[in-house]
């Protein structure tokens, strides 16, 4: 177990309790499928981020408890909706639900989990922190719609590409962050800077993910390398070769995103690597972290503000 888990490790097997009470549902299939998704694991960073966050902020209560798993539960909702639009297949080194039961029942369970993590924000009583998931749910269905129109599209700016994962991933570790902190009555400045962290921590977990996809090991990552080439998705190593490549690198690139195709994904990684895409991935992520520990400058000292830096650190070091 990573340093970083080991101070809320208590917080974590509640946080465990209270995902499988809460799937309970009559209808069988909702909570099996909502059982398979979840025990597959993962890293479970998001409510992690909650538990630390609101900690650090000195909350005294158990409704960070809650808040993380309403984080947990918009967050399966988003890969069960995800796996659907992407006709993935892997995911976590398993078959993916819709890969097991179909596009409609994943679609509407992910409907479920949505459904249940609002049931559960009302629970904690807070219009402010409602307030902040509503607006992190609408902003990650904005970017997921907008990483669809800019599949199989190589013109796809670097600004372009940060704008979509700012949407689709960052958006929730911001809103966890934030949320976390509103609700441990944290003062307007740890309150922003937590915000401000969740959002660099988001930024630089998706630029690893991304790199990763050209560099990981399959069993690993759990899914297959290459998968983001094979979406037709314009991520940052590919803009970094189009960009820095020969004439012909680049349009040997452009022409496999269009194509939307890994036939050719040794080519593809030789160029990547030539340009130095995974570094200048990396290396961005790496800037991301350098922010979002510098946010932490507005908390006391102690083990949680400690597991935070530790997180930062792990956000790039990670190789999964």
């Amino acid at each position: 177990m990573q340093p970083f888990r080991q101070v809320v490790t208590s917080d974590f097997d509640a946080v465990n309790q209270l995902i499988i009470d809460e799937l309970r549902s009559d209808v069988g299939l909702v909570e099996q499928i909502g059982h398979y998704l979840i025990d597959a694991g993962g890293k479970r960073l998001r409510p992690l981020l909650v538990l630390l966050v609101a900690q650090a902020c000195a909350y005294k209560g158990k409704g960070h408890i809650n808040l993380a798993v309403i984080i947990e539960f918009i967050h399966s909702a988003t890969l069960l909706h995800d796996d659907v639009v992407d006709t993935s297949e892997m995911r976590r080194g398993r078959f993916t639900a819709n890969a097991q039961w179909g596009n409609p029942s994943s679609v509407l369970v992910g409907d479920f989990l949505y459904s249940r993590a609002f049931q559960m924000l009302v629970g904690l009583g807070s219009m402010e922190i409602m307030g902040i998931l509503a607006d992190t749910t609408n902003i990650i269905s904005e970017g997921e719609v907008q990483q669809l129109i800019n599949a199989k599209d190589p013109s796809v700016t670097e600004q372009d590409y940060l704008e979509v994962i700012r949407g689709k991933t960052a958006q929730l570790f911001e809103g966890a962050a934030s949320a976390a902190a509103v609700l441990a009555s944290a003062d307007p400045e740890q309150q922003n800077a937590m915000k401000d962290y969740g959002y660099n921590i988001g930024m630089a977990f998706q630029l690893v993910d991304d790199a990763l996809d050209y560099r990981g090991d399959a069993q690993k990552l759990g899914k297959n390398v290459g998968d983001d080439l094979a979406e037709g998705k314009a991520t940052l190593p590919l803009i970094h070769a189009m960009r820095n490549g020969s004439d012909a690198d680049a349009d040997f690139v452009r022409q496999a995103i269009r194509a939307g195709s890994t036939e050719q994904l040794d080519s593809i990684i030789r160029i990547i690597n030539t340009t130095g895409g995974i570094d200048y991935t990396l290396k961005t992520a790496s800037d991301y972290v350098s922010k979002a520990k510098d946010c932490l400058s507005q908390l006391p000292d102690s083990p949680y503000k400690q597991a935070l830096e530790q997180l930062a650190d792990f956000s790039v070091s990670r190789n999964h």
